[in-house]
């Protein structure tokens, strides 16, 4: 029990130095999500021929956002497991 409540306690630590990560996390989200259906539509144009080279740089530009919000999605996951352990070993101390 007590292994439970640090734990939550932690997590409402860090909730409270980074109140808006899951919001950050939510638009990361939906912007990769329309990435991926941008790309989806201009990749279906390259593939039956209609595709010129604005629809290579639109699927290109798709492709890049999907790119950019997984890498941004990732790295506040690794900044948030970063900062639980940090705050973790302060504890301990």
């Amino acid at each position: 029990m007590a292994n439970r409540d640090e734990e939550q306690l932690l997590r409402l630590q860090a909730e409270a130095q980074a109140p808006y990560r899951g919001l950050r996390q939510f638009i990361y989200l939906a912007f990769a999500l329309s990435g991926l259906a941008g790309a989806f539509v201009f990749a279906t144009d390259v593939l039956a021929g209609d595709g010129n080279l604005r629809t290579g740089l639109n699927l290109l530009l798709q492709l890049g956002l999907v790119g950019a919000m997984t890498w941004l999605w990732r790295w506040e996951q690794r900044h948030g497991q970063r900062h639980k352990e940090q705050m973790r070993r302060d504890r301990l101390r």
